[in-house]
């Protein structure tokens, strides 16, 4: 089962060619797969589970626990689902879907879920605190503060659908319940904007509310801003600076902040202006979403920030590139069958996928992507939807140009490829912990691409798009865990990335690799220095993961002694991908390695691996520069010559190849020139 739209216009929307019908139709999809295992307006939303070893609720939890999640599971089947269903319902108030009427299930649902002593009452903070004994943690968050966020998002979208027809006592019932998790306790992150929120939506009701708790939540939010529109949440940078920070922001301005707080609004509305001068290049050609960071599971929820800018007195986002984006996103995960299991979004990006999936995700977690949905509170007549679709940037690129953006805050560099039409996105800013393998693959690869999502391990010594270090002492495995952002230097990017790098002891006891890296058409090349004290030990770099559904795999090499392999394959959808992996000085050998289960486009993979060895604990005639390109793109033709060996020559400053001033020079065939200089690493390091 996948989503087929059956209103389309090719003129208006020459990508996609999605209307805002077709938005409707896919919503209609996503509810019906949730309604047709109701059986009427009693049923909670409790989906099947099929993804027990990660997700909550946990079967194996001492029985509290489980009371308290069962409680968050149901609320938030209400609440997430509710993102869709409230826009529907304004749109078409009678709707049913499977014969269950929208607005008389959503309201019954909704006062169960704020009556003391009904089975599905979602429950007070007092009540959750309470479910913890004897272990009471006063300051304790609970998922209840986050679903009570979607339930106002829902009950102000379709206002007089379902709010104004409750009575007065339900209305008040159901202010009583926002007010106690409003006033409680939250994550000191993207969190405190869920309190901002009910405290916003109680006040334009008509609701006595705490402005103080209001005010330092709105002042530490924007503290937690580092420019060009990204947040810091808690210590990451990830969508959630996009599908939080950037909807809920503007939300406020509108709901409270213009008028209670105009100061801080005007913050915000900047904020988001900034993010529209460049997320539109975070995406590719086709507007797909990037696997990257955590909570993948809600896919195309990362295209709400664009609607986010709508909710300002003055948008500054461009219609027709906004609307492609959000449109491609949505068919890149409703065009999949094997998004879905029986109708319900998996706990995957693609299909179930478990090395991605987070202890605090359920079942029905997924349908936070129907945050993508609030583009339909947006009449017929909007520009959003009016607009001819545009490519932006990509609009712009000829076939070997690529555009780089750089923002050094979120330490995030994204490039165009108009050859391919691919995004590759590298990070900075990382530190995980070094058994948190989960964490490393969200953050840590050394790039992500927007065609080819992140592969977990193929083993211990084998990670995809990233270092590892195998000592030959003890055969143990380093990986790398954090990663500093140094910033771009004449076109080149500097990171350093530390294996196993631990906060209790001082950072020169720990390998790490000085990171320099540059875009070339169809990809990204790699010049990196390696800083070992692990040796003799065995080094090595894995590509992306390939989708093997039938893969033809070449060698080639040329004559200076550079190595390519080069794979040609179809994707899980039996779309054409291409990739190959060349090897220059540093590296010893690049072969092919065989996975399963650890690819989220397809069951069985393959990795391109470089490797190398380092004999001797110290001696400087080894080589420590590391040269190697990987390269991409959605078609079967040959890779060029120059695309698959772009050097012309190497300029290294002294006889050992690790630069007498830590400096290279790299000529490549088009007649560029990069200038690798490793000296200015160490006063950059930023995390």
């Amino acid at each position: 089962m996948k989503f087929i739209p059956k209103h389309l216009d090719y003129t208006r929307s020459p990508y996609t060619g999605l209307t805002r019908e077709s938005w409707i139709e896919a919503g209609k999809f996503l509810l019906e797969g949730i309604f047709r295992q109701l059986s009427g307006t009693e049923d909670p939303i409790v989906l099947a589970r099929t993804e027990t070893e990660v997700s909550y609720p946990h079967l194996y939890a001492p029985a509290a626990q489980q009371e308290r999640e069962r409680r968050a599971e149901t609320f938030e089947g209400l609440a997430r689902s509710f993102f869709i269903a409230s826009v529907l319902l304004h749109e078409e108030p009678e709707l049913c879907i499977s014969g269950i009427p929208l607005r008389e299930y959503y309201k019954t649902q909704i006062l169960r879920t704020v009556t003391p002593g009904d089975p599905l009452y979602a429950g007070s903070y007092r009540e959750m605190q309470a479910l913890c004994a004897p272990d009471i943690d006063p300051g304790k968050p609970f998922q209840q503060t986050v679903e009570t966020c979607a339930l106002v998002i829902g009950l102000s979208l379709s206002e007089t659908e379902i709010w104004e027809t409750c009575s007065r006592v339900e209305q008040d019932r159901i202010a009583d319940f926002l007010r106690d998790w409003a006033k409680s306790s939250t994550v000191p992150q993207n969190w405190r904007l869920f309190n901002m929120l009910d405290m916003a939506f109680l006040f334009r009701h008509g609701y006595e509310i705490d402005e103080t708790i209001m005010q330092e939540h709105a002042q530490a939010i924007l503290d937690y801003y580092v420019g060009d529109g990204w947040y810091r949440d808690g210590e990451s940078f990830d969508y959630y600076s996009c599908w939080a920070f950037n909807v809920y922001g503007p939300l406020w301005c509108s709901w409270y902040g213009y008028e209670r707080m105009p100061e801080l609004a005007a913050q915000f509305e900047a904020h988001s202006h900034s993010l529209m001068r460049s997320y539109p290049d975070f995406f590719d050609a086709d507007g797909w979403t990037t696997m990257w960071g955590r909570s993948c599971i809600y896919r195309n929820a990362a295209t709400s920030a664009f609607d986010g800018n709508l909710f300002l007195k003055s948008p500054s986002l461009s219609y027709g590139r906004a609307r492609q984006i959000a449109s491609g996103s949505l068919l890149q995960f409703l065009g999949r069958e094997d998004v879905f299991a029986e109708g319900i979004p998996s706990l995957g990006f693609y299909g179930k996928f478990l090395p991605l999936v987070q202890s605090y995700s359920c079942a029905e977690s997924p349908f936070w992507l129907g945050k993508a949905f609030l583009c339909l509170h947006l009449p017929k007549g909007h520009p959003f939807w009016t607009a001819r679709e545009e490519r932006g940037s990509f609009d712009a690129l000829r076939a070997g140009e690529v555009k780089e953006t750089v923002l050094d805050g979120p330490a995030l560099a994204f490039t165009n490829h108009g050859a391919s039409g691919e995004t590759i996105l590298r990070t900075g800013k990382v530190r995980k912990r070094r058994d948190d393998l989960h964490g490393m693959w969200n953050y840590g690869k050394l790039c992500y691409n927007s065609k080819f999502p992140w592969e977990a391990a193929a083993s211990e010594q084998i990670e995809p798009q990233q270092y590892t270090v195998e000592s030959l002492w003890n055969s143990r495995v380093l990986r790398g865990n954090v990663i500093f952002w140094c910033g771009q230097r004449e076109a080149v990017l500097y990171r350093r990335q530390f294996f196993d790098y631990r906060m209790e002891e001082e950072c020169h006891w720990f390998d790490a690799v000085n990171l320099a890296d540059f875009p070339v058409p169809l990809g990204i090349f790699r010049a990196d220095k390696l800083r070992l004290n692990q040796r003799p030990c065995v080094v090595r770099l894995g590509s992306y993961g390939f989708p093997d559904n039938g893969t033809e795999i070449l060698r080639r090499e040329d004559g200076s002694g550079a190595c390519a392999v080069i794979l040609k394959g179809r994707d899980h959808e039996g779309s054409p991908r291409q990739m190959a992996m060349t090897i220059y000085d540093g590296w010893e050998s690049l072969r092919t390695v065989e996975s399963r289960g650890t690819n989220p486009d397809s069951s069985s993979s393959l990795i391109l691996l470089a490797e190398m060895r380092l004999s001797r604990r110290y001696d400087a005639s080894e080589s420590h520069v590391l040269l190697s390109q990987v390269i991409t793109k959605e078609e079967l033709s040959d890779f060029s010559e120059e695309e698959l060996f772009p050097l012309e020559g190497i300029d290294y400053g002294d006889p050992y190849r690790s630069g007498a001033s830590g400096t290279i020079r790299l000529r490549l065939k088009n007649g560029a020139e990069r200038r690798i200089d490793y000296g200015g690493i160490e006063r950059r390091l930023c995390l």
